[in-house]
Order: C-alpha cells, then structure tokens, then sequence
C-alpha cells in the first residue's frame, strides 16, 4: 500500500558549506543552461557595427515553423589550449570610428586602439580598404579566420605597405575582445554569489547533503 515518506528540505543559506558547494555544483551543471552569453553577444554586434563590420548571419529554425537571423559568432572556452572566439562578417570603412568607439565604450582602451589603427589606415589609403572574414578549421579563436583584405581603387592603386596586416590583426584583436568579455561574464555567471542569487530567486530547495529536491 502506498506509504508518506518525510523529508526535510533547506534553502541554500541553511545549508553546510560542503552541501552548498554541492548544491551551486548542480545549478552549475543543469541550472545554468540558458544563453548566458546573450548581453556580450549583443553589445559586440553594437560594436562591430561601429567599426564597420557587418556580421554574416544563418538562418535558425523555430518552433512553429518561423526563423530568425542569427549572427555568425563563435566560441569555445574557458580552460583548453586553442579555446577562443571568432566570427565571419565584411568590414569596410566607417566614418569617426575613433570617437563612436569612445562614445560607447570610453573605459576600454582595447577597442580604442582597434578603432584607431583602422582608422589610420583606411585614412592612408582614401578608405577603400575592404576585408572579407571567415571560420576555417575545427576550432574557434583569432587565428580561425580567414581575412581577406583588398583595396578597392577605381584607379587601381595597391593598398600602402602594411595595410593588409593592421587590418588583418586588428580584426583578430577584436576576436581576442570577444573572447575576454566572454569569459569575464562566464565568470561573473558562474560566481558563488552570483549562483547564490539564481538559486534563491527561483526558491530551489535541497536535501541536507545539497541534493536538489524536488
């Protein structure tokens, strides 16, 4: 016949520091499955479109039928060698880039040193530079992307001495950027404190051992 078994729960707080540990283990693990990473995806595709690249887009498939555009950005992290972030777009030249940059982020001194050496190239050569940018390989970091850069002159003059490598590795700075503010907010979400919000504002609860309940 069916039988009552009792069992007490706990909030987070009430729990050892072993359980807890336990406890922000399984939240780590399964609790933290949605898209942490959608601000910095965001708040990058503000910046490329300040610099002037437009990102490649693929077609998602949704429920229902319906689909949406989703920006080509990858990544893989945070503890092998070769994790890294890259992405797939077109740059050309934007105008005050130099400024827009320091307008949206004037603490970030990377980006203002991205912004300034395109800039100054596309400058020395009457902004005609055009870079094409793609995933190649298995892996995703800097080295990952294919750039292509030409000068597209209606004179047919060659790009200045130089340009195609300043292009070259400040679009691959701008992949490293991605990837620091990536990891930066993976371990802001990942934090004890942070977690500790998460579980409390959902109300879990957990057995004495910080096994999930329920």
């Amino acid at each position: 016949m069916p039988e009552i078994i009792e069992t007490t729960v706990y909030e987070l707080h009430e729990l050892s520091d072993g359980a807890k540990a336990k406890a922000r283990a399984w939240f780590r693990e399964g609790g933290f499955d949605h898209d942490w990473y959608d601000a910095v995806y965001a708040d990058f595709e503000q910046i490329c479109a300040i610099l002037g690249v437009v990102l490649k887009t693929n077609t998602v498939r949704l429920m229902g039928g319906r689909s949406r555009q989703e920006a080509c950005i990858y990544f893989r992290g945070f503890w092998s060698q070769g994790d890294g972030a890259c992405f797939e777009g077109r740059y050309a030249h934007a105008p005050r880039v130099s400024a827009k940059i320091r307008e949206h982020a004037p603490q970030d001194a990377t980006l203002h040193q991205i912004a300034d050496a395109l800039q100054a190239i596309q400058r020395r050569n009457f902004c005609q530079l055009r870079a094409d940018v793609r995933h190649r390989g298995h892996y995703y970091h800097a080295y990952c992307m294919a750039i292509d850069v030409e000068r597209e002159s209606p004179t047919g003059q060659d790009m200045t001495h130089g340009a195609e490598s300043i292009v070259t590795e400040a679009l691959r700075d701008l992949a490293r950027w991605l990837y620091r503010q990536l990891e930066q907010e993976y371990e802001y979400q990942t934090a004890d404190e942070t977690v500790d919000e998460a579980i409390a504002a959902n109300a879990y609860t957990f057995t004495d051992v910080g096994r999930r309940f329920g």
